[in-house]
C-alpha cells in the first residue's frame, strides 16, 4: 500500500494529478467560503440599525412618560379655555420659566394660570378674616383696606415667586454635578461612544448625585433620536438649565456637529471652563461668609462674651455693696 503511494507521489503523471487535486480543492474552498461566512458588514449595520431603533422607542416612550406630547385635561384645562387665561394673563417667557424649574407641558401651564388667578383672593381672603373678623392686628381703617391690597399684589406674584425659587434650586443642584458629568461625557466620548449613548450612560450614573440632571440628560438623548435636527436637542438643554455654563456647553457641541470638530476637544474645555466656575462660586461664597457672619456675631456671641468677662465683676460689686 505504501509503495504504491511513494509510487504515484514520485512519478510526474502521479505529482501533476496530486497538483490539480489540490488546486481544485482550493478553488472550491475560495468560492463556497463566502457563503459559509456570512456577510458580517451586513450584520453589524443591522445590529446598529435596530440598537438606534430601540433608542428611539425607548427615548419616544420617556417623551410620553414625561407628559412632553399629552394634551392637558381636567378642572384647569377647563378654567383656562372658559376664562382665556392664556391671553389674559400672557407670559412670553412662562414656558422656558416653568421648564427649568421641571414643569413641562401645557398642564403644567394651565395649572400655573389657575393659580395666578386664584391666589389673590385667596389671600385677600386671609388677610380680611385676620385683619377686620378675627382683629388680630391693629389697624387703622386706611391701613385695613390698604393689607387687602397687598394681600392681592402678594397672592397674583406668589406662583412666580415660587417656580422661580423651585427653578434655582434646580438649577443649583444640575450645576453643582455638572462639570463632574462632563468628565464622564469625555470618558464615554474619547471611548468611541456616540454623544446620544454618552449622554444616556452618564444620565443613570450621575442619577444618585442629581436627579435633576438624570432627567435632562435622559430627556436630551430622547430628543437626539426624536427630533429631526440635533442642533435643536442641545438648545432645548440648555434652555432648560438656563446656566451660561450649560448654554457654552451646547454651543461647542453644536459647533461639532456642524463642522465636524473632535468632540473630545471640545468637552474637555468646557469640562476644565466648568470646574473653574464651581470653583470660582465656591471661593465667593466663601469670601461673603466673613460679611454675612458679622450680625450673627454682634447679635448672639458679644452678649455671652460680655456677660462672661463683666459677670464676676459685677456680681463681687453687688456682695460688696
Amino acid at each position: 500500500m505504501l509503495s504504491e503511494i511513494s509510487g504515484i507521489v514520485t512519478t510526474p503523471e502521479g505529482i501533476g494529478s496530486l497538483l490539480a487535486a489540490i488546486a481544485v480543492f482550493a478553488t472550491i474552498i475560495t468560492v463556497v467560503s463566502p457563503l459559509l461566512v456570512g456577510d458580517k458588514l451586513g450584520s453589524r449595520l443591522k445590529a446598529v440599525t435596530e440598537q438606534r431603533e430601540k433608542l428611539r422607542r425607548q427615548s419616544r416612550s420617556e417623551i410620553a412618560n414625561k407628559s412632553l406630547k399629552k394634551e392637558s385635561k381636567g378642572f384647569a384645562k377647563d378654567i383656562n379655555a372658559k376664562l382665556n387665561l392664556s391671553k389674559l394673563l400672557e407670559d412670553q417667557n412662562l414656558d422656558q420659566i416653568l421648564a427649568q424649574a421641571g414643569f413641562r407641558g401645557p398642564r403644567a401651564r394651565d395649572i400655573f394660570y389657575l393659580f395666578k388667578l386664584i391666589m389673590p383672593f385667596v389671600i385677600c381672603f386671609l388677610v380680611f378674616m385676620y385683619v377686620f373678623v378675627l382683629e388680630l392686628v391693629e389697624l387703622e381703617g386706611a391701613m385695613k383696606y390698604g393689607s387687602l391690597i397687598a394681600g392681592l399684589m402678594v397672592g397674583y406674584y406668589a406662583p412666580s415667586l415660587y417656580v422661580k425659587n423651585v427653578g434655582a434650586k434646580r438649577q443649583k443642584s444640575i450645576m453643582k454635578a455638572f462639570p463632574d458629568a462632563l468628565d464622564m461625557i469625555l470618558i464615554c466620548v474619547e471611548s468611541g461612544m456616540s454623544i446620544e449613548i454618552a449622554f444616556q450612560k452618564v444620565g443613570v450614573e450621575i442619577g444618585p448625585a442629581s436627579p435633576e440632571l438624570a432627567e435632562e440628560f435622559a430627556l436630551t438623548t430622547a430628543e437626539l433620536s426624536y427630533l429631526q435636527e440635533r442642533r435643536m436637542a442641545f438648545e432645548n438643554l440648555a434652555n432648560r438649565t438656563g446656566h451660561e455654563g450649560v448654554k457654552a456647553v451646547t454651543m461647542a457641541l453644536i459647533q461639532a456637529e456642524r463642522y465636524g470638530t473632535p468632540l473630545g476637544d471640545a468637552l474637555r474645555v468646557m469640562a476644565k471652563e466648568n470646574r473653574d466656575l464651581r470653583m470660582s462660586a465656591a471661593e465667593k461664597k466663601a469670601a461673603a461668609l466673613p460679611a454675612q457672619l458679622t450680625v450673627p456675631m454682634i447679635v448672639f456671641f458679644l452678649p455671652v462674651l460680655f456677660l462672661v468677662v463683666l459677670g464676676p465683676a459685677i456680681i463681687s460689686l453687688q456682695e460688696q455693696g
